[in-house]
């Protein structure tokens, strides 16, 4: 993983507390979204569908967490998975604590 656009990814996840790669119509990555809009935190979107290197930007996010699918959630450089994930962290309270 020593291509240029995946030091561009690492470059992006380091580049603010919350790092969201996403895609504008994915339900999964407005509900990210929307949770980080609730807890008033600021995030960074990579909207991969307005990208021509969208194909391999998953595939490089699907190399550093196991997974390629959208969104791909970062806080603080840790990858804290999907939406549903980062969901369920608000909801029982755990998500402050990546902020500490």
């Amino acid at each position: 993983m020593a291509s240029p656009t995946a030091t561009l990814v690492k470059e992006w996840i380091n580049s603010d507390a919350v790092v969201i790669f996403s895609k504008t119509y994915c339900p999964y990555c407005k509900l990210a979204k929307d949770v980080f809009e609730k807890c008033q935190k600021k995030y960074t979107a990579i909207e991969l569908d307005k990208r021509d290197d969208a194909d391999e930007i998953q595939a490089i996010l699907g190399e550093l967490t196991g997974a390629k699918t959208v969104p791909r959630v970062f806080v603080k450089g840790e990858c804290l998975g999907g939406g549903s994930d980062v969901k369920a962290l608000y909801e029982n309270g755990k998500l402050e604590k990546y902020f500490e």
